[in-house]
Protein backbone atom coordinates (compact mmCIF):
# COMPACT_ATOMS: atom_id res chain seq x y z
CA UNK A 1 0.00 0.00 0.00
CA UNK A 2 2.94 2.51 1.01
CA UNK A 3 4.49 1.56 -2.20
CA UNK A 4 1.19 2.30 -4.26
CA UNK A 5 0.86 6.01 -2.50
CA UNK A 6 4.35 6.80 -3.14
CA UNK A 7 3.93 5.79 -7.17
CA UNK A 8 0.94 8.00 -7.28
CA UNK A 9 2.34 10.88 -5.59
CA UNK A 10 5.45 10.63 -8.00
CA UNK A 11 3.18 9.94 -10.83
CA UNK A 12 1.31 12.93 -9.68
CA UNK A 13 4.19 15.16 -8.74
CA UNK A 14 5.46 14.28 -12.38
CA UNK A 15 2.29 15.34 -14.00
CA UNK A 16 1.80 18.35 -11.82
CA UNK A 17 5.36 19.54 -13.28
CA UNK A 18 5.13 18.56 -16.92
CA UNK A 19 1.93 20.42 -17.02
CA UNK A 20 3.55 23.47 -15.27
CA UNK A 21 6.36 23.18 -18.31
CA UNK A 22 3.80 23.01 -20.66
CA UNK A 23 1.62 25.67 -19.64
CA UNK A 24 4.52 27.92 -19.20
CA UNK A 25 6.12 27.57 -22.86
CA UNK A 26 2.25 28.32 -24.22
CA UNK A 27 2.21 31.39 -21.35
CA UNK A 28 5.80 32.45 -22.85
CA UNK A 29 4.83 32.23 -26.61
CA UNK A 30 1.55 33.91 -26.14
CA UNK A 31 3.59 36.58 -24.14
CA UNK A 32 6.00 37.20 -26.96
CA UNK A 33 3.00 37.71 -29.47
CA UNK A 34 1.49 40.60 -27.10
CA UNK A 35 5.00 42.18 -26.30
CA UNK A 36 5.75 42.22 -30.25
CA UNK A 37 7.08 45.69 -31.43
CA UNK A 38 4.92 48.74 -31.08
CA UNK A 39 5.47 50.24 -34.86
CA UNK A 40 4.98 54.11 -35.99
CA UNK A 41 1.85 53.60 -38.23
CA UNK A 42 1.16 53.88 -41.85
CA UNK A 43 0.65 58.31 -41.76
CA UNK A 44 -2.31 57.41 -44.49
CA UNK A 45 -4.08 55.70 -42.05
CA UNK A 46 -3.68 57.81 -39.06
CA UNK A 47 -4.29 61.73 -38.47
CA UNK A 48 -2.02 62.20 -35.62
CA UNK A 49 0.80 64.66 -36.56
CA UNK A 50 4.53 63.06 -36.32
CA UNK A 51 7.50 64.69 -36.22
CA UNK A 52 7.37 65.92 -40.24
CA UNK A 53 4.92 68.30 -39.19
CA UNK A 54 6.84 69.82 -36.41
CA UNK A 55 10.32 69.66 -37.78
CA UNK A 56 10.22 73.70 -38.70
CA UNK A 57 9.28 74.85 -35.40
CA UNK A 58 10.89 71.87 -33.09
CA UNK A 59 14.15 71.53 -34.06
CA UNK A 60 15.51 68.10 -32.29
CA UNK A 61 19.11 66.31 -31.63
CA UNK A 62 19.19 62.35 -32.55
CA UNK A 63 21.48 60.63 -29.81
CA UNK A 64 21.71 57.24 -29.11
CA UNK A 65 22.48 54.47 -25.98
CA UNK A 66 22.36 51.22 -25.12
CA UNK A 67 19.36 49.46 -23.23
CA UNK A 68 20.82 45.56 -22.71
CA UNK A 69 21.34 44.31 -26.27
CA UNK A 70 19.64 47.12 -27.89
CA UNK A 71 19.61 50.28 -29.19
CA UNK A 72 17.47 53.40 -27.88
CA UNK A 73 16.73 56.24 -30.26
CA UNK A 74 16.30 59.17 -28.24
CA UNK A 75 15.56 62.76 -28.83
CA UNK A 76 16.35 66.35 -27.55
CA UNK A 77 13.97 68.65 -27.75
CA UNK A 78 14.32 72.28 -27.19
CA UNK A 79 17.16 72.42 -26.03
CA UNK A 80 18.27 75.82 -24.19
CA UNK A 81 14.92 75.45 -22.56
CA UNK A 82 15.82 77.43 -19.30
CA UNK A 83 13.39 75.57 -16.64
CA UNK A 84 14.99 72.22 -16.78
CA UNK A 85 15.26 68.75 -18.44
CA UNK A 86 12.16 66.76 -18.63
CA UNK A 87 12.86 62.81 -19.45
CA UNK A 88 9.92 61.34 -21.31
CA UNK A 89 9.20 57.62 -21.41
CA UNK A 90 5.70 56.96 -23.48
CA UNK A 91 3.10 54.12 -23.35
CA UNK A 92 3.42 50.51 -24.88
CA UNK A 93 2.45 49.95 -28.60
CA UNK A 94 4.01 53.14 -29.57
CA UNK A 95 6.80 55.85 -30.25
CA UNK A 96 7.75 59.04 -28.01
CA UNK A 97 6.56 60.96 -31.32
CA UNK A 98 2.41 59.78 -30.43
CA UNK A 99 2.81 62.82 -27.64
CA UNK A 100 4.50 65.25 -29.78
CA UNK A 101 1.34 67.51 -29.02
CA UNK A 102 2.69 67.24 -25.53
CA UNK A 103 6.46 67.86 -25.84
CA UNK A 104 5.86 70.65 -28.08
CA UNK A 105 3.79 72.63 -25.55
CA UNK A 106 6.12 72.23 -23.23
CA UNK A 107 9.01 73.31 -25.00
CA UNK A 108 7.04 76.17 -25.97
CA UNK A 109 7.02 76.79 -22.01
CA UNK A 110 10.76 76.84 -21.89
CA UNK A 111 11.49 73.49 -20.52
CA UNK A 112 14.15 71.09 -22.72
CA UNK A 113 12.45 67.07 -23.20
CA UNK A 114 14.25 64.37 -23.59
CA UNK A 115 12.08 61.48 -25.22
CA UNK A 116 13.05 58.46 -26.70
CA UNK A 117 11.70 55.23 -27.69
CA UNK A 118 11.46 52.29 -25.81
CA UNK A 119 12.96 48.85 -26.53
CA UNK A 120 10.86 47.10 -29.92
CA UNK A 121 9.07 50.62 -30.18
CA UNK A 122 9.58 53.15 -32.84
CA UNK A 123 12.88 54.08 -34.34
CA UNK A 124 14.40 51.70 -31.55
CA UNK A 125 16.18 48.38 -31.77
CA UNK A 126 14.55 45.11 -30.42
CA UNK A 127 12.66 42.22 -31.86
CA UNK A 128 9.56 43.47 -29.30
CA UNK A 129 8.83 45.16 -26.23
CA UNK A 130 9.45 42.18 -23.86
CA UNK A 131 6.90 43.25 -21.47
CA UNK A 132 5.49 45.57 -18.38
CA UNK A 133 9.20 45.82 -16.98
CA UNK A 134 11.03 47.13 -19.66
CA UNK A 135 9.98 50.66 -19.46
CA UNK A 136 11.92 50.56 -16.19
CA UNK A 137 14.95 49.19 -17.36
CA UNK A 138 14.48 51.88 -20.61
CA UNK A 139 14.28 54.99 -18.48
CA UNK A 140 17.15 53.92 -16.58
CA UNK A 141 19.18 53.71 -19.23
CA UNK A 142 17.86 57.27 -20.92
CA UNK A 143 18.36 59.43 -17.20
CA UNK A 144 22.24 57.47 -17.05
CA UNK A 145 22.76 59.01 -20.39
CA UNK A 146 21.16 62.40 -19.73
CA UNK A 147 23.72 62.28 -17.05
CA UNK A 148 26.72 61.93 -18.74
CA UNK A 149 26.45 63.27 -21.62
CA UNK A 150 27.98 66.68 -21.67
CA UNK A 151 24.47 68.59 -23.44
CA UNK A 152 22.44 67.32 -20.48
CA UNK A 153 24.75 66.50 -17.61
CA UNK A 154 24.44 69.81 -15.45
CA UNK A 155 20.25 69.91 -15.73
CA UNK A 156 18.09 69.90 -13.23
CA UNK A 157 16.05 66.29 -14.37
CA UNK A 158 12.16 65.62 -14.01
CA UNK A 159 10.67 62.75 -15.29
CA UNK A 160 7.26 62.02 -17.06
CA UNK A 161 5.49 58.88 -17.93
CA UNK A 162 2.35 57.81 -19.09
CA UNK A 163 1.03 54.24 -19.26
CA UNK A 164 3.55 51.92 -19.67
CA UNK A 165 5.92 55.21 -18.95
CA UNK A 166 4.19 56.06 -16.14
CA UNK A 167 4.73 52.71 -14.34
CA UNK A 168 8.38 53.77 -15.59
CA UNK A 169 8.25 57.17 -14.24
CA UNK A 170 7.50 56.13 -10.67
CA UNK A 171 9.67 53.20 -10.47
CA UNK A 172 12.79 54.65 -11.27
CA UNK A 173 12.95 56.47 -8.54
CA UNK A 174 13.73 53.32 -6.81
CA UNK A 175 17.16 53.83 -8.30
CA UNK A 176 20.27 55.98 -7.85
CA UNK A 177 19.08 59.35 -10.03
CA UNK A 178 18.98 62.86 -9.10
CA UNK A 179 15.45 63.82 -10.11
CA UNK A 180 13.84 67.21 -8.83
CA UNK A 181 10.17 66.17 -9.21
CA UNK A 182 8.18 63.06 -11.10
CA UNK A 183 4.71 63.34 -12.59
CA UNK A 184 3.25 59.45 -13.34
CA UNK A 185 0.19 59.74 -15.77
CA UNK A 186 -2.44 56.50 -16.27
CA UNK A 187 0.65 54.42 -14.18
CA UNK A 188 0.30 50.75 -12.64
CA UNK A 189 2.07 50.22 -9.65
CA UNK A 190 3.61 46.59 -10.73
CA UNK A 191 3.50 44.23 -13.60
CA UNK A 192 3.02 41.93 -12.06
CA UNK A 193 -0.58 43.66 -10.60
CA UNK A 194 -0.81 44.88 -14.24
CA UNK A 195 -0.65 41.10 -16.05
CA UNK A 196 -3.01 39.95 -13.23
CA UNK A 197 -5.78 42.69 -13.97
CA UNK A 198 -5.62 41.95 -17.79
CA UNK A 199 -5.94 37.88 -16.77
CA UNK A 200 -8.46 38.66 -15.16
CA UNK A 201 -10.21 40.50 -17.71
CA UNK A 202 -9.45 38.23 -20.71
CA UNK A 203 -10.26 34.70 -18.45
CA UNK A 204 -12.64 35.68 -15.30
CA UNK A 205 -11.99 33.24 -11.98
CA UNK A 206 -10.03 30.89 -14.22
CA UNK A 207 -6.85 33.57 -14.54
CA UNK A 208 -5.87 32.62 -10.82
CA UNK A 209 -4.61 29.24 -12.64
CA UNK A 210 -2.59 31.56 -14.88
CA UNK A 211 -0.93 33.62 -12.34
CA UNK A 212 2.07 31.31 -11.21
CA UNK A 213 2.85 30.87 -15.13
CA UNK A 214 2.60 35.06 -15.79
CA UNK A 215 4.44 35.27 -12.38
CA UNK A 216 7.04 33.19 -13.50
CA UNK A 217 7.22 34.19 -17.33
CA UNK A 218 7.90 37.95 -15.86
CA UNK A 219 10.48 36.91 -13.16
CA UNK A 220 12.36 35.03 -15.99
CA UNK A 221 12.66 37.75 -18.34
CA UNK A 222 13.36 40.46 -15.82
CA UNK A 223 15.02 38.89 -13.27
CA UNK A 224 15.82 41.32 -10.32
CA UNK A 225 14.09 44.35 -12.44
CA UNK A 226 10.69 41.95 -12.56
CA UNK A 227 8.83 43.46 -9.12
CA UNK A 228 10.03 47.12 -8.89
CA UNK A 229 6.88 48.77 -7.38
CA UNK A 230 6.25 52.52 -7.91
CA UNK A 231 4.93 52.82 -4.62
CA UNK A 232 8.19 51.83 -2.97
CA UNK A 233 10.02 54.35 -5.34
CA UNK A 234 7.80 57.47 -4.27
CA UNK A 235 7.99 56.62 -0.70
CA UNK A 236 11.96 56.16 -1.20
CA UNK A 237 12.29 59.33 -2.77
CA UNK A 238 10.65 61.78 -0.78
CA UNK A 239 10.81 64.23 -3.81
CA UNK A 240 7.63 65.95 -5.40
CA UNK A 241 5.82 63.34 -6.80
CA UNK A 242 1.83 63.93 -9.17
CA UNK A 243 0.16 60.49 -9.79
CA UNK A 244 -2.66 61.19 -11.93
CA UNK A 245 -5.45 58.90 -13.68
CA UNK A 246 -8.98 59.17 -15.14
CA UNK A 247 -11.43 57.44 -13.05
CA UNK A 248 -13.01 55.41 -16.29
CA UNK A 249 -9.91 54.20 -16.95
CA UNK A 250 -10.49 50.88 -19.03
CA UNK A 251 -7.01 49.63 -19.48
CA UNK A 252 -5.14 50.16 -15.94
CA UNK A 253 -8.47 50.09 -13.99
CA UNK A 254 -8.25 53.05 -11.60
CA UNK A 255 -9.78 51.20 -8.29
CA UNK A 256 -7.33 47.67 -9.20
CA UNK A 257 -3.44 47.72 -10.74
CA UNK A 258 -2.72 51.58 -10.72
CA UNK A 259 -0.85 53.41 -8.35
CA UNK A 260 -3.70 56.06 -7.49
CA UNK A 261 -5.38 52.73 -5.96
CA UNK A 262 -2.36 52.31 -3.86
CA UNK A 263 -2.57 56.00 -2.43
CA UNK A 264 -3.30 54.77 1.54
CA UNK A 265 0.09 53.17 1.16
CA UNK A 266 1.67 55.99 -0.18
CA UNK A 267 3.64 57.90 3.19
CA UNK A 268 5.80 60.51 0.97
CA UNK A 269 4.36 64.02 2.21
CA UNK A 270 5.45 65.21 -1.09
CA UNK A 271 3.09 62.87 -2.93
CA UNK A 272 0.05 65.03 -4.91
CA UNK A 273 -2.70 62.74 -6.77
CA UNK A 274 -5.37 64.63 -9.67
CA UNK A 275 -8.48 62.31 -10.93
CA UNK A 276 -9.63 63.18 -14.35
CA UNK A 277 -13.55 62.21 -13.89
CA UNK A 278 -15.09 64.24 -16.51
CA UNK A 279 -16.91 61.81 -18.55
CA UNK A 280 -15.32 61.30 -22.08
CA UNK A 281 -12.30 62.65 -20.51
CA UNK A 282 -11.11 60.08 -17.95
CA UNK A 283 -10.11 57.46 -19.88
CA UNK A 284 -6.75 56.38 -19.71
CA UNK A 285 -5.50 58.78 -22.05
CA UNK A 286 -9.01 60.66 -23.33
CA UNK A 287 -8.18 63.48 -20.47
CA UNK A 288 -5.34 64.43 -22.71
CA UNK A 289 -8.01 65.52 -25.28
CA UNK A 290 -9.90 69.13 -25.80
CA UNK A 291 -13.37 69.19 -25.25
CA UNK A 292 -13.88 70.59 -28.80
CA UNK A 293 -12.49 67.28 -30.01
CA UNK A 294 -14.22 65.40 -27.68
CA UNK A 295 -17.37 66.97 -29.10
CA UNK A 296 -16.11 66.98 -32.80
CA UNK A 297 -15.18 62.74 -31.84
CA UNK A 298 -19.01 62.00 -30.95
CA UNK A 299 -20.93 64.31 -32.99
CA UNK A 300 -18.96 63.94 -36.73
CA UNK A 301 -15.94 60.98 -35.96
CA UNK A 302 -18.07 58.72 -34.86
CA UNK A 303 -20.82 58.76 -36.89
CA UNK A 304 -19.03 58.68 -40.01
CA UNK A 305 -17.02 55.70 -38.55
CA UNK A 306 -20.21 54.22 -38.66
CA UNK A 307 -21.39 55.31 -41.54
CA UNK A 308 -18.54 53.74 -43.37
CA UNK A 309 -18.12 49.95 -41.27
CA UNK A 310 -22.00 49.57 -41.89
CA UNK A 311 -21.13 50.07 -46.18
CA UNK A 312 -18.22 48.11 -46.24
CA UNK A 313 -19.50 45.35 -43.42
CA UNK A 314 -16.42 46.56 -41.08
CA UNK A 315 -14.17 45.47 -44.36
CA UNK A 316 -13.67 49.22 -45.52
CA UNK A 317 -11.66 49.68 -48.46
CA UNK A 318 -7.70 50.83 -48.07
CA UNK A 319 -8.53 54.19 -50.41
CA UNK A 320 -11.72 54.59 -48.19
CA UNK A 321 -9.69 54.54 -45.18
CA UNK A 322 -7.44 57.09 -46.14
CA UNK A 323 -9.77 59.27 -47.46
CA UNK A 324 -11.63 59.43 -43.98
CA UNK A 325 -8.13 60.36 -42.10
CA UNK A 326 -7.44 63.43 -44.58
CA UNK A 327 -10.96 64.45 -44.04
CA UNK A 328 -10.54 64.76 -40.32
CA UNK A 329 -9.40 68.35 -39.06
CA UNK A 330 -5.81 67.81 -37.92
CA UNK A 331 -5.86 70.88 -35.75
CA UNK A 332 -8.70 69.86 -33.43
CA UNK A 333 -7.69 65.83 -33.67
CA UNK A 334 -3.76 67.03 -32.21
CA UNK A 335 -4.93 69.63 -30.26
CA UNK A 336 -4.29 68.69 -26.32
CA UNK A 337 -5.96 69.46 -22.99
CA UNK A 338 -4.40 72.61 -21.45
CA UNK A 339 -5.43 71.97 -18.12
CA UNK A 340 -3.16 68.94 -18.44
CA UNK A 341 0.13 71.13 -19.96
CA UNK A 342 -1.05 73.18 -16.65
CA UNK A 343 -0.62 70.83 -14.58
CA UNK A 344 2.62 69.58 -15.42
CA UNK A 345 4.13 72.68 -15.66
CA UNK A 346 2.78 74.24 -12.43
CA UNK A 347 3.77 71.41 -10.76
CA UNK A 348 8.38 70.74 -11.83
CA UNK A 349 7.71 74.78 -11.76
CA UNK A 350 6.62 74.29 -8.11
CA UNK A 351 9.43 71.90 -7.33
CA UNK A 352 12.26 73.69 -9.02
Amino acid sequence: MKKALKRTALILAIFLIVSFIIGYIITANEMKKNFGRGEYPDKNLTATWFYDHYENDYPREEVSFRSGDNTLKGFLYGMGGKKGLIVFAHGIGSGHEFYLGLITRLVDLDWSVFAYDCTGSGYSDGEGTKGLAQSLIDLDKALSFTESDSRTKDMDKYVLGHSWGGYAAAAVLNFDHDIKACISMSGYNTPFAELAENCDGSYGMAAKLLYPLVWTYNKVTFGKNSSWSAVDGINKSGIPVLVIHGDNDDVIKYNGASIIAQRDRITNPKAEFYTFSEEKRNGHNSYFNTTEYTEYKENTLIPLQDELNAKYNNDVPYDERVKFYKSIDGELYNGFNPEVISLINSFFEKAA
